[in-house]
């Protein structure tokens, strides 16, 4: 070492930046530190802010949260400038975008479009086919069905998926389906019906098959669905008819070879022939225009048996304002599929055991849908149907 020069140099030593803590800022870092949903760079971050504003040095920060120091003197002079927003990572720029917001709006549009309106031979669009059809169309020269996917899903378009529904043929459909309605809200006629009067939804549901499975459906087990052979034999099919007393949820049914107009009457008679129905003032019975108790040759046969009934149609392709079908449907849904029986004796028990255990706990629907909602639906039907008539009423371009 050389002699002394007489002069000393001071060194600066950098000194840890204090950090005060607001009130709402130490509730706000605990929530980030210690929160189960933080992520973890976060609850690092705050757990740095925290200890810095104990008083701790950097280096028994880094120490005690197990990072390096420069990361602990990092997020401590960030927090100092910006205080809490300053944790956040900063905006970076990322890869610039590979393709343009014009080519995924014509992605949209083809989309949009049936395939067969393209000159495509397809039925439906799917993801890769679009992608290949943009590809051809010169839009990208290349394009992974995913980008395609991703682009649509910003919009909810599925064009591979399709739903059926039919245009209402009915003339009179306002004016039927409007007299199911005020049944179901306890009106006929514009008067309130009486304590005595009550309304019936029946239906049949045909083919309710027997299908005995060539090897036993197995139970579920751990990480397994329950099993069923895929192979069957047939045990023959049977019609399920059912009255569903709409106010009182209790449903009435039967099992018959096959439908037709002496397998209803049949239902009717069960009905009618007990109380309180029997000695009632009225009892509507609410059905569709099967070939059973189709027109009104059916609604005076059912008068002419029971002078206090009253059949009331819904409109033709409406079956859906009739509540037994939803009744069927949980009968589909928890007593049908999946299909194993041995043989039809054993369907028509485990029916009759359903309804026995459907009328114990059984509410009655909340039926939702009301004059208003018919209204509405007809006008967005007349507009829809306007649409379609103006689009095929324009002569093609020569």
């Amino acid at each position: 070492m050389g002699p002394p020069t007489g002069r000393e140099v001071s060194v600066p030593v950098a000194t840890a930046r204090p950090i005060a803590l607001a009130a709402d800022e130490r509730h706000q870092l605990k929530k980030m530190a210690w929160g189960h949903k933080t992520e973890y760079r976060l609850r690092l971050r705050a757990q740095i802010v925290l200890h810095a504003a104990q008083g701790l040095a950097n280096a028994r920060i880094a120490e005690r949260v197990g990072v390096h120091v420069d990361t602990v003197r990092r997020w401590r002079g960030r927090f100092a400038e910006t205080r809490v927003p300053g944790l956040a990572d900063r905006k970076r720029p990322g890869r610039p975008p590979s393709f343009t917001a014009l080519q995924a709006a014509q992605i949209t549009a083809l989309a949009c479009q049936l395939p067969a309106e393209t000159g495509v031979p397809l039925s439906r669009w799917s993801c890769p086919e679009l992608a290949r059809e943009a590809a051809e169309r010169g839009i990208a020269t290349f394009l992974s069905a995913s980008t395609v996917r991703r682009w649509l899903a910003r919009d909810a378009l599925k064009p591979w998926q399709h739903r059926s529904w039919i245009f209402i043929t009915d003339a009179g459909f306002r004016a039927k389906a409007e007299r199911v309605l005020d049944l179901y809200a306890r009106t006929w006629q514009g008067k309130p019906l009486d304590t005595d009067e009550y309304v019936i939804s029946a239906d049949e549901k045909t083919s309710v098959q027997a299908r005995c499975r060539c090897h036993p459906t197995l139970a579920p087990g751990q990480a397994r669905a329950m099993r069923v052979n895929h192979t069957y034999g047939r045990g023959g099919a049977l019609a399920y008819l059912a009255a569903y007393d709409v106010r009182h949820a209790q449903i009435f049914g039967r099992t018959e070879p096959r439908t037709g107009i002496e397998p209803f009457m049949n239902l009717v008679t069960q009905v009618m022939a007990q109380e309180p129905y029997a000695s009632a003032k009225r009892v509507f019975w609410i059905v569709d225009n099967g070939s059973s108790h189709r027109g009104k040759k059916a609604t005076d046969r059912l008068s002419a048996a029971f002078p206090n009934a009253v059949m009331v149609h819904t409109p033709v392709h409406a079956s859906w304002l009739n509540q037994v079908e939803i009744y069927f449907s949980v009968v589909q849904r928890k007593v049908v599929s999946p299909n194993d029986f041995t043989d039809l004796a054993q369907v028509r028990d485990r029916l009759r055991a359903f309804e026995d255990r459907y009328n114990a706990t059984a509410q009655p629907f909340q039926w939702k849908f009301t004059t208003s909602d018919l209204d509405d639906l007809l006008a967005r039907l007349d507009r829809h149907t306007a649409d379609h008539h103006d689009q095929s009423s324009v002569a093609p371009a020569a």
